[in-house]
């Protein structure tokens, strides 16, 4: 993963506004963690990252603490893997998909139809192969904290119903910056546009895209539903959040305390969790209020479509093997 010249603007400006680029004790020995996401204040990642800030703070009496930037202030989430990974901030929040091109190993979270409900993915990632997962950051100025919901991923768009892979033909479709979404919805018969999430709503508005693919609370909470209305359930990617950490800013701490960051992390999952389920099923509600007409969709169909880009990425032994052991997960 390179510098881009935006990231490398953001790492200045940022660095100037947040008045250091890495966690330093202040003079009254308080070391507070600046994190970043994407989303608005009162999303459930948002929120697990503030009670995670609220928990260092209760067990240190103060001495750790978050400060958050939600909603974008500090770009999108190539900025916010690209500030981390060099200092400018401490904390990110990022789909798994922004992560495909440069760690590999994580395109196992994100290929089309391999996990089979989010009961399966939240095992995998509870377990050692998140585990494994999680570890495969470390090499480049990251540390993997956890692993947070961000599924099921479905289609929607301003045109017309969708129920089986024909009616997605000449559609153009937003697509995360990641070789394995453009590959999936190319084989799904559509034309992605790689954008980043910000750029969806206005996209949509202009008809510079047709439609694009998230989960129920990002649609609601980005206001997509008021543009595209027609939404699809395809369920075709279970892929999670990745909540990352500057590995400088982790190892400046004592041995002790980078043990109670990673346990606060792993601790948040479930507070996420439950807040995503509520918010999920109220984002449902919401947007189906407001005129959002639900299709079922001929799933097999779907998956049947992708399976040549399934073949292509575990052509490679270690992806090959990975994917066997999740499916085999219980």
């Amino acid at each position: 993963m390179s510098l881009t010249r935006r990231t490398l603007g953001l790492a200045g400006l940022s660095g100037l506004g947040l008045a250091a680029c890495a966690p330093r004790p202040a003079a009254n020995g308080r070391t507070i963690f600046n994190a970043v996401d994407v989303h608005p204040a009162d999303y459930p990642t948002v929120t697990a990252v503030k009670w995670m800030g609220d928990e260092l703070g209760r067990l240190t009496d103060g001495r750790l603490g978050v400060r958050q930037f939600p909603a974008g202030q500090l770009g999108n989430e190539d900025d916010s893997i690209g500030l981390t990974r060099f200092q400018a901030v401490d904390i990110c929040r990022v789909a798994v998909a922004a992560l495909n091109n440069a760690f590999p190993e994580t395109r196992l979270l994100a290929l089309p139809y391999v996990y089979r409900s989010v009961a399966h993915v939240r095992a995998v990632v509870d377990g050692a192969i998140g585990t494994e997962l999680l570890n495969v950051f470390e090499g480049r100025g990251l540390v993997g904290l956890a692993y947070y919901d961000a599924a099921p991923r479905c289609f929607y768009n301003v045109r017309h119903p969708v129920s089986e892979p024909g009616q997605m033909r000449g559609l153009k479709m937003r697509a995360p910056q990641s070789d394995i979404f453009l590959d999936s919805i190319r084989a799904m018969g559509a034309n992605p546009t790689p954008l980043t999430f910000g750029a969806v709503f206005s996209s949509l508005q202009t008809h510079l895209i047709d439609g694009a693919e998230n989960n129920w609370p990002s649609y609601q909470s980005s206001r997509q539903f008021e543009v595209a209305r027609f939404w699809s359930q395809t369920e075709h990617s279970f892929s999670p959040d990745a909540l990352l950490m500057s590995k400088a800013s982790l190892e400046r701490l004592s041995a002790a305390d980078q043990d109670l960051v990673r346990d606060v992390a792993r601790r948040s999952v479930p507070v996420m969790r439950a807040l995503w389920d509520e918010r999920e099923a109220r984002a449902r509600a919401t947007v189906i209020a407001a005129g959002t007409q639900v299709s079922e969709v001929d799933k097999a169909a779907f998956a049947a479509t992708v399976r040549p880009v399934l073949d292509k990425y575990l052509a490679e032994p270690r992806l090959r093997a990975l994917h066997e052991r999740i499916a085999a997960v219980a």
